[in-house]
């Protein structure tokens, strides 16, 4: 699907596909995974991690999806888009950390016995690329020069906060009170991103465009 604005075309979308189809696949995708979870389908964190390329992938196509839908309405203001393109190239980057460090936790409980050292720099590095995802929309704020579309990228932020918190406390509560099983604590960090994409959409349907982050 494109957009000819003075005679030059402007990709919308992602794969042909709008914002909302990705948020609905990264919903999709990341029930799926915790429903496997709950069920204890899934054996062992390594196999769990793996299973998450699938929504991760989706929130990736999300991410370029509504920036290539916010640069087609922003075509004609000169000098728009700088800083979403620098957070995209940011994004990619810690994202292809986050899937090499669990392929090398993959490749290490294939291998069976190795150093503690070794295993604790290798699992922390997914934690260190998700606080690099973080850093960079932290970056997209302070970089934005449009204020408006900084104002959209701080609600998503408040909102995905506002989600993430929320799951966790009451969750964290009916936890203790052994209603539900325990989660590791990084199902936050997915409920949080998860969050951004909800913010988005109220972003799109309050003012017609779905942000920057």
């Amino acid at each position: 699907m494109t957009q000819k604005n003075d005679h030059s075309e402007v990709k919308l979308g992602f794969l042909g596909r709008g914002p909302l189809f990705w948020l609905i696949m990264t919903a999709v995708t990341t029930a799926t995974v915790a429903g496997l979870a709950l069920s204890e389908a899934i054996e062992g964190s390594t196999a769990l991690i793996a299973m998450f390329t699938a929504p991760i992938a989706s929130m990736i196509a999300m991410f370029l999806a509504y920036l290539n839908a916010n640069a087609a309405q922003t075509t004609t203001c000169v000098g728009k888009g700088d800083a979403q393109r620098r957070y995209i190239k940011r994004v990619a980057l810690f994202t292809s950390l986050y899937l090499a460090s669990f392929a090398g936790l993959t490749f290490l409980d294939q291998l069976g016995e190795t150093p503690l050292a070794v295993r604790y720099v290798v699992a922390v590095l997914p934690g260190l690329a998700i606080i690099g995802v973080f850093w960079s929309i932290g970056r997209l704020i302070v970089e934005e020069t449009d204020e408006f579309l900084r104002m959209l990228t701080v609600r998503q932020a408040l909102i995905a906060s506002a989600l993430a918190m929320s799951a966790a406390s009451i969750w964290g509560f009916l936890e203790s009170a052994e209603l539900v099983i325990h989660l590791d604590a990084y199902w936050y960090a997915v409920v949080w991103f998860s969050g951004l994409f909800v913010g988005a959409l109220i972003n799109r349907i309050e003012y017609g465009t779905w942000g920057s982050a």
